[in-house]
């Protein structure tokens, strides 16, 4: 779905300017990814099979919709690390998408809805010993 915004052009040329919906579901991830904690933007269990089909890459996890008084209503799914206040990672989310979405489109955000999927731990870099054939000595 595209959203009409009108834009105020100083030299009188006129015309619309839309934004379509997955413009602002890639707004919206790379707003999430922006915040310490969160892992990854994931798609929803149940509508996994049709996320897979018809929604892009940048669009999977992420409901975009306008509410009656043309305002996004925001829908997101996350992956957080282990170890992190849950609840603030979230409310971080919440305020980062509001303040981008609405910086990048002059449009107001209704709301943004973070459900927690699961939690992860940090891959941690893998060690080697200086000669590179791992610590034998020890055994």
């Amino acid at each position: 779905m595209d959203r009409k915004i009108v834009a105020v052009d100083p030299e009188g040329i006129g015309g619309e300017v839309r934004i379509n919906h997955s413009v602002i579901a890639n707004i919206i991830r790379l707003s999430v990814l922006e915040v310490d904690g969160v892992a990854s933007v994931v798609g929803s269990f149940f509508g996994g099979v049709s996320e897979l089909l018809f929604k892009k890459d940048t669009e999977r996890g992420i409901t975009v919709r306008e509410d009656e008084c043309g305002r996004y209503v925001i829908e997101v799914r996350v992956m957080l690390y282990f170890g992190i206040p849950l609840t603030e990672v979230a409310a971080k989310i919440q305020r980062n998408v509001a303040n981008q979405v609405y910086y990048m489109t002059q449009k107001d955000v209704a709301r943004v809805d973070v459900t927690i999927d699961g939690v992860k731990v940090r891959s941690l870099p893998k060690v080697s010993s200086v000669d590179g054939k791992g610590d034998e000595s020890c055994g």
